[in-house]
């Protein structure tokens, strides 16, 4: 898998899903390590978390609301549960995701 991950991370899983990833599972939150290669695109899709990601490298083109905005390196983006999103990534690009459960725990 690509990505520029320590060998640590590296030892993780890897996530079964639309793109590439290592993942690591929490109490109440997963954490994926991604990775899309240029030109990778995620149709319009909702889900039961609440998204969290920083991106470490590359560029993320989120388009959320009606609205699109990219995300760059060491910035920081969140997607509401149920909020219907896509994103595309022209250039190669990493990030480090926290896909909350969207009911807290108590």
């Amino acid at each position: 898998m690509p990505g520029s991950y320590p060998d640590r991370i590296r030892e993780l899983a890897l996530y079964d899903g639309r793109f590439d990833a290592y993942q690591l599972k929490a109490q109440g939150c997963d954490v994926l390590f991604a990775s899309y290669p240029a030109g990778t695109t995620i149709a319009a899709h909702t889900h039961d978390t609440d998204n969290h990601g920083v991106i470490i490298k590359g560029e993320l083109i989120l388009t959320m609301n009606g609205k699109t905005q990219r995300v760059g390196a060491g910035q920081w983006y969140c997607v509401p549960a149920h909020v219907e999103h896509e994103a595309h990534f022209e250039v190669q690009t990493d990030e480090i995701e926290f896909w909350f459960n969207a009911e807290k725990e108590k």
